[in-house]
């Protein structure tokens, strides 16, 4: 699109998500090329120029898309199995099979993740992927392929492991690499995906799996390369009491200190899960800029535990939302972790108090724009800011007899998406891509999923 051609939406409610959480409950948003190049309360001005299109809007609720922290696209074609585990039992029932993964799994199973978030409001996707047998071939190139076609923006956040079963960690030695290829391999791929530009579609995060997956030589290994290259860092953390012990029994320290010890602390690094934070972690958390992925649904399924969302807030700790893989969360969707974040939150010592339907929003669009360094270009809509925007229906049945549109979006049953645009380029028109073809997706994911579970039974 030409950056003087212009798309017009109006009549709709907006919820802006800025910093002063300006809402318009009839208001209107230009779109210029791929940015916002304003909105308001009521009517759009007139006498614009270039409108090769305009929406009327009326019945529908306008946010910032969602934005994703936290992912295993390579889930997607596992999910529904182990589901009485708690996190290590779990994984290890399904390293011996994600062990066997291979480029068409992985490319299949991308596409059915991307899908899915994206015809869900997801405009942001980001995916952890640290499972790479050898000659399964590119995996990563797979999954940055399949972002690009499906039109959202990305972060890779490639992963690593270096501690098999020999050296007492959980997974097949035949599906971790030597601490050198790890390194090698990740610089690589940033060197040829990253793009650190302000629009960037496609960018790269250093990310070794977990403590008890990867060696300190690779955590700090991976901290001085991802600084050299100027990118960000993420990893699991503090997800479980067992990792706790863990970390006392090999370090003789917590999850937290184990982390700053190896230079894994600092505004470039976001951790997926921390539910097991002590007062102290929070405020070291909060002390040097350190994100949080929030995955409440995945959490409640490995029972994990109710992550202190609310005291971390209240800390300043940067805090997004995540899906998690879909063999712990398979509904592999965002929207339900707005609702799940404050109700499983509502359980903790706060109770009531704890979130409210606004922060359950703004964790889920702005909060994940800040854990993933973006927040100067998206997760609000804000003029100057990326068209990275979603058009709720909220006149349906389902929330029409709610009064306040943030609210029916958060607590209310999925909302339908009408229109969503990445880059001011739509990607969703009444509920279905239009990037790919769900069905065919749908199909090579379960041949894949079926593949993958043969070639497991027969070892």
């Amino acid at each position: 699109m030409a950056a003087a051609q212009r798309i017009v939406i109006e009549n709709c409610s907006i919820a802006t998500v800025d910093a002063d959480d300006t809402e318009y409950a009839r208001g209107h948003l230009v779109l210029a090329g791929n940015r916002i190049e304003a909105l308001g309360a009521g009517p759009a001005p007139e006498g614009l120029a270039d409108v090769v299109r305009r929406i009327d809007a009326t019945g529908h609720l306008a946010t910032p898309g969602l934005i994703n922290t936290h992912h295993h696209f390579y889930q997607w074609i596992t999910r529904g199995l182990a589901t009485e585990h708690n996190l290590f039992d779990w994984l290890v029932a399904l390293y011996p099979v994600w062990a066997h993964i291979d480029e068409p799994m992985v490319d299949a199973a991308a596409r059915g993740s991307l899908a899915m978030m994206a015809r869900g409001g997801v405009t942001t996707a980001m995916d952890h992927h640290y499972v790479h047998p050898r000659g399964a071939g590119d995996l990563s190139g797979a999954i940055i392929r399949a972002a690009r076609e499906t039109g959202l923006r990305f972060t890779l956040a490639r992963g690593s492991m270096d501690r098999g079963e020999k050296d007492g960690g959980l997974p097949p030695d035949f599906a971790v690499e030597s601490l050198e290829d790890a390194l090698a391999a990740t610089e690589a791929t940033v060197r040829e995906h990253h793009d650190p530009s302000s629009d960037a579609m496609t960018q790269v995060a250093v990310a070794p799996c977990s403590p008890f997956s990867v060696s300190t030589e690779l955590m700090r290994g991976a901290a001085e390369l991802a600084r050299g290259l100027r990118v960000r860092l993420h990893t699991h953390g503090s997800e479980t009491v067992e990792e706790e012990r863990f970390c006392h029994e090999l370090f003789g320290m917590g999850p937290t200190d184990y982390f700053e010890s190896t230079g894994w602390l600092g505004e470039d690094v976001w951790m997926a899960h921390c539910v097991h934070m002590t007062d102290s972690d929070i405020a070291a958390f909060a002390r040097t800029g350190t994100g949080v992925a929030h995955c409440p649904s995945s959490n409640a399924r490995l029972a994990a535990g109710i992550a202190r969302v609310p005291d971390m807030l209240a800390a300043g700790v940067p805090v997004g939302l995540g899906v998690d893989g879909t063999a712990s969360n398979e509904s592999g969707e965002l929207h339900t972790e707005l609702r799940n974040a404050l109700l499983v939150n509502r359980l903790g010592a706060r109770a009531a108090n704890a979130l409210d339907a606004r922060q359950a929003l703004r964790l889920g669009t702005h909060g994940g724009a800040r854990v993933l360094g973006r927040a100067a270009e998206t997760g609000s809509l804000e003029a100057g800011k990326l068209a990275d925007v979603v058009l709720w229906k909220m006149d349906t049945l389902a929330h029409a007899s709610i009064a306040d549109p943030v609210t029916a979006l958060v607590l209310g049953a999925p909302a339908p998406v009408t229109a969503s645009f990445v880059n001011g380029r739509q990607i969703v028109a009444d509920g279905r891509l239009l990037t790919a073809d769900e069905d065919a997706v749908a199909r090579a994911t379960r041949d894949e999923a079926r593949r993958l579970a043969r070639i497991a039974r027969e070892g």
